[in-house]
């Protein structure tokens, strides 16, 4: 013997599209986390430059060892995450790595230079060539941390 349709089983069978629904937005919620992770991914090497501890002002000093240059100038950069750039004094531009190893382009009015080395702790130093005031120079460069 059948049982009449009764208003429960009816108010069951309602639930049954809510429950596909919360099936539905659990894979989307699952899909949205799955990208977030991977997302967050791609930014280690940005916040590991920054738990390394090169961000802040670095005033780096010129000296020249080759070309008719002025040396002991300086030029204050500063360093967020993995960017380097101007503090004041000029166009600067370039990226520092986990390991501190830095690449570097100056420039001041018809004056550029490019230079590489690494930062460690709060100093650094490496080599730099460019064309300053007309003249082909290059050099050694020191940094400090302020």
């Amino acid at each position: 013997m059948s049982k009449p349709f009764s208003p429960e089983a009816g108010s069951k069978m309602a639930h049954f599209p809510q429950f596909l629904t919360s099936l539905a937005d659990f894979a989307r919620l699952r899909r949205l986390a799955l990208f977030a992770v991977l997302a967050a991914a791609g930014l280690p090497q940005a916040a590991d430059a920054r738990a390394s501890g090169y961000d802040g002002v670095w005033n780096v000093t010129f000296a020249t060892t080759r070309g008719n240059c002025s040396s002991g100038y300086s030029v204050p950069f500063t360093v967020t995450g993995t960017r380097v750039s101007s503090a004041g004094g000029g166009r600067v531009s370039g990226r520092v790595k986990r390991s501190g190893a830095v690449a570097v382009h100056v420039s001041v009015g018809a004056s550029h230079a490019s230079g590489g080395g690494r930062l460690a702790g709060v100093n650094g130093a490496g080599t730099w060539k460019g064309l300053i005031s007309g003249d082909r120079c290059s050099g050694t460069w020191q940094a400090t941390r302020t």
